[in-house]
């Protein structure tokens, strides 16, 4: 899908202190650690367990957690479905409200395509448009999404999300498929009574609700409590990152990506300047006040990004400092984002390089 020939690319048998930065790096051992914790729970407690691609979109990855007894795989849009789906996928859900031509008709066409498609809808609007698209095709199943207080998309009372029910399995071409919410972290308490008041009006209208899709990394270990659910969705896990040890989820020890930087300044005692930018590290902050963890050096901070510069300040620093040259291990706010960064991402074990993976879906956010 990329055009590498002009790329500095890894290759298994390198060894990580010779890469050219900057560049992310997934420990794979931590990686598995991840993917098997996360199921584990999802298995004790009688969850299907749906993850986000979103977070590395390499299909790889995605084989991954299937075969760890992950039920199907929760995208964010068409495109990157439909790389999913090329990669042999056939049961993916797109939590995006999906509108106008050009989208429906490539909707319709991965439909076509795959057994097990599923989309969300908050609105007439949204769901007049699908069963315009898709009466007389074959049927498509919708979700009906929730706000139970997250504060982004979703019906605001379990009486408009019934009513959007209702209209869903009226329409021609379309199938109610249940519900869906992307609550705020622990919260689990408000999700559950949104839920339960939902299904109990939802009963005298003969309308069956088959899933009830709860989701979100930052709620991953309280999935449990929302007892009406049938399943979660989770993306950020596979890596974690700043944010999920913040929120408690995991250690430094469990963040299987790192961004790779090089020191290539220190004009002062103070100051180190990294080859890391906003192109590689992101400038998503995820409520911090830097631009993530240097490893090793506890009191380093990140404190401003440019396109291609990092600037970190050390006057903190009460032990040794990083010299010029030397490579930093960054463990990043929000690793979602660095993955749409880079057009590959090196894997190893140890220090040493195990594969090289393309991220397949880089890019595709239409």
């Amino acid at each position: 899908m990329h055009d590498n020939r002009f790329a500095v690319v890894a290759k298994a048998g390198d060894r990580v202190a010779d890469l050219s930065t900057p560049r992310p790096i997934i420990d794979e051992d931590k990686l598995a650690a991840n993917i098997f914790r996360v199921q584990s729970y999802m298995n004790e407690h009688g969850l299907n367990f749906r993850p986000h691609i979103k977070t590395h979109k390499i299909p790889a990855l995605a084989a991954a957690q299937v075969a760890a007894g992950a039920k199907g795989i929760n995208c964010q849009k068409v495109t990157e479905a439909e790389v999913f789906a090329e990669a042999g996928f056939d049961d993916i859900l797109i939590t995006f409200n999906i509108v106008g031509t050009a989208k429906l008709e490539r909707l319709a066409a991965l439909n076509d395509r795959i057994s097990a498609l599923k989309v969300v809808a908050d609105s007439d609007v949204t769901v007049d448009g699908l069963a315009a698209h898709f009466s007389g095709r074959k049927p498509l199943t919708v979700l009906v999404e929730c706000d139970t207080g997250g504060a982004r998309c979703g019906v605001q009372t379990p009486e408009q999300a019934v009513a959007l029910a209702r209209r869903i399995a009226a329409a021609d071409g379309l199938v109610f498929g249940g519900i869906l919410t992307y609550p705020k972290p622990q919260a689990a308490d408000a999700v559950e009574a949104f839920i339960q008041e939902t299904l109990k009006q939802l009963a005298p209208e003969g309308i069956a609700c088959p899933i009830v899709s709860n989701g979100g990394t930052p709620s991953l270990f309280q999935a449990h409590l929302v007892k009406s659910a049938t399943e979660h969705r989770a993306g950020t896990y596979i890596y974690n990152d700043r944010q999920m040890i913040r929120m408690g989820h995991c250690t430094q020890d469990d963040c299987a990506m790192h961004v790779l930087a090089s020191v290539v300044s220190r004009p002062n005692a103070d100051r180190a300047v990294i080859d890391a930018g906003s192109k590689a590290l992101t400038s998503d902050l995820q409520g911090f006040t830097d631009f993530g963890l240097v490893v090793g050096y506890p009191e380093a901070r990140i404190v401003s990004l440019s396109e291609e510069h990092g600037v970190i300040d050390l006057s903190a620093c009460t032990a040794a400092r990083p010299g010029i040259g030397e490579k930093l291990f960054i463990i990043p706010n929000h690793t979602c984002v660095v993955s749409n960064l880079f057009d590959t991402m090196v894997f190893h074990r140890n220090g040493v390089v195990t594969r090289v993976e393309d991220v397949a879906a880089r890019g595709l956010v239409w």
